[in-house]
């Protein structure tokens, strides 16, 4: 069992599974906020289901399946640095795999989304969840929607931060495949097809939000 946790194999095993769990988490979190384009009563709905104990208790598997992540990705990245004085973040089919810009730059995409995602917690996590858990007050989600993407410059940082992880999935959901196994060449280009195709409708569904809860905090709807 510890040979799980420890192998360079099982590193990338982990971290692969923690990654495909972390994509599903964002597009099931893109539909259901995307609701608050069509209809304020809806997403209120959504947030009060997403506020029942059920969904709750997801909150700590959600945030231990992104330490897990984040944390074998450091482990990772040293070890190919100390063994390959290079960066090879996943398993790979072949070295034409490795050449995408994304793949290059897989460190600095991930200090970009993990910034991202603190900046996404000071301005919704902080306000609802844990002013709930705290005995605060609650922040109204519709407003604090406006507020925070009424702010032109929150929702340019927001949508770099979409960029970010536009790229840093792309790349991340067909190697994680990759190292679970799946590593032939006919798998490899499907994969690559399906994972840009999925991430591209996940980030654009987020950026989409983005933009119109400015547009609409600004008068421009």
């Amino acid at each position: 069992m510890a040979n799980i946790f420890t192998s360079s194999i099982g590193k990338k095993v982990i971290m692969s599974i923690s990654g495909l769990f972390l994509i599903l988490f964002l597009s099931l979190h893109m539909l259901l906020n995307i609701t608050y384009i069509f209809s304020e009563e809806t997403f209120m709905q959504v947030i009060d289901f997403m506020g029942l104990p059920i969904v709750t208790i997801m909150v700590p598997v959600l945030a231990f399946g992104f330490v897990i992540h984040i944390l074998y990705a450091f482990i990772l990245t040293l070890g190919n640095l100390r063994a390959r004085g290079g960066y090879n973040r996943y398993a790979v089919p072949n070295k034409a795999a490795t050449d995408s810009w994304a793949s290059r730059n897989m460190v600095v995409l991930g200090i970009i989304v993990a910034l991202g995602l603190i900046l996404h917690l000071t301005h919704f996590w902080v306000d609802m969840q844990f002013a709930e858990w705290t005995g605060g007050e609650v922040a109204n989600a519709p407003d604090l929607m406006v507020s925070t993407f009424g702010n032109v410059w929150v929702t340019v940082l927001y949508i770099i931060w979409f960029v970010a992880i536009w790229f840093h999935l792309t790349h991340g959901f067909w190697s994680a495949f990759q190292s679970i196994g799946l590593n032939n060449t006919v798998w490899f280009k499907r994969l690559k097809v399906v994972g840009i195709v999925l991430v591209t409708l996940i980030m654009s569904g987020f950026t989409l939000i983005a933009i119109y809860t400015c547009c609409k905090a600004n008068g421009f709807l």
